[in-house]
């Protein structure tokens, strides 16, 4: 027998979906490339599968969180740019150089450190230079960018590939944020050599003409997640999450299920065991609050969410048997139901989902 057929829970991932979403935002956003944002393993996906995809149907720019992952995926993205987003630690600046990794430089102190690489190479060298607008985590401050105005040969060496910002409420198409953090890097990015200018993500790339920009840089909306909350999702699923149901027992009124009893039976119940837990990335908030789904109809969840294992209450469900299949994540069970019941974000849920699930991966 496969893999698949003896595997207790399985992962799909479609890359079909993926390369269409890339497709749908590219069309949204005429003024310049569309990157692929691929850190967290591509949110959970898989790196080294959706970035070649994506590079194959035409993305030329890339962009992870950490130095390690781009390393990871560096073979696989011949010609492509790859940036770093959480900035230049001192000591790799020799690995960013040989491995063509771009960091994206947040600070003065990671200027200064690139700067002086590009003195012992010999050559200018590429980076992008991020400016905080209102995120307040990375990104040089308005009392870095005029430090850089006013002496620019804190530049020298460094080739500017882009100057980018990181809205921080672009789901919110009425938030005056939007508006603001889009005026502060104009007026910001204009004290500075001039470069291309990248201020899209996923949400921002549907905020309008207004913001976009040279570059945009969708993470969320590659993988399904919905860019505009509220409306109809423009993109496509790309995850489906099931699993086999392992028992079925039956418990009597009062009877408990699960660690510390918290749900009681209220009448014979008959109770579905899968082997999804917390160490799969299943949050433990969906305790006695998510469900699953079965031939069209919804199994609640009852018990806590363990370690290991996961109930359902498949009372109303006598056609269910062991072995038979439960979808926790796809079309009957969108993802943002499941992020709604654990009191979490779609974000959250695809980056957390762990690594015994059998992958399965369509359109490679």
């Amino acid at each position: 027998m496969s893999a698949a057929e003896t595997a207790a829970s399985v992962l799909t991932v479609d890359l079909s979906a993926v390369v269409a979403n890339w497709r749908t935002l590219v069309a949204r956003h005429p003024a310049g490339p569309v990157a692929g944002v691929v850190k967290a393993n591509a949110y959970g996906l898989g790196a080294a599968v959706v970035a070649p995809a994506l590079h194959e149907a035409g993305c030329r720019h890339f962009f992870t969180a950490h130095l390690s992952e781009a390393l990871a995926i560096r073979p696989l993205l011949p010609g492509a740019m790859l940036g770093v987003l959480n900035g230049l630690r001192p000591g790799t600046e020799a690995e960013h150089r040989a491995h063509d990794i771009i960091p994206v430089l947040g600070s003065l102190a990671e200027i200064a450190l690139w700067r002086a690489e590009a003195a012992r190479a010999g050559a200018r060298l590429p980076a992008i230079i991020h400016i905080d607008t209102g995120m307040a985590r990375l990104g040089l401050t308005e009392a870095e960018v005029a430090a850089l105005a006013a002496e620019p040969t804190l530049l020298d060496g460094i080739a500017m590939r882009f100057v980018m910002t990181h809205l921080v409420s672009a789901e919110r198409a009425g938030d005056p944020l939007n508006e603001h953090q889009r005026a502060r890097f104009a007026a910001l990015a204009d004290r500075l050599p001039l470069a291309l200018r990248s201020i899209a993500n996923s949400s921002g790339i549907f905020l309008g003409p207004r913001f976009a920009s040279d570059l945009a840089r969708p993470g969320a909306a590659l993988y399904g997640i919905n860019p505009v909350p509220g409306q109809p999702n423009p993109m496509r699923p790309a995850v489906r999450l099931t699993a086999r149901v392992l028992s079925l027992r039956m418990l009597r009124p009062g009877e408990s299920v699960g660690y510390n009893a918290t749900w009681r039976a209220e009448r014979e119940s008959r109770i579905a065991t899968i082997a999804v837990g917390y160490a799969d990335g299943w949050p433990r908030s969906l305790t006695n609050r998510g469900a699953a789904v079965f031939d069209g109809g919804s199994l609640p969840l009852v018990g806590r969410v363990s370690m290991d294992l996961t109930t359902y209450d498949a009372t109303d469900h006598p056609g269910l048997r062991v072995g038979d299949w439960l979808e926790l994540i796809g079309p009957a069970r969108p993802l943002a139901d499941v992020a709604e019941a654990a009191a979490t974000n779609e974000y959250e849920i695809l980056t957390a989902l762990g690594r015994r699930y059998h992958r399965v991966v369509l359109g490679a």
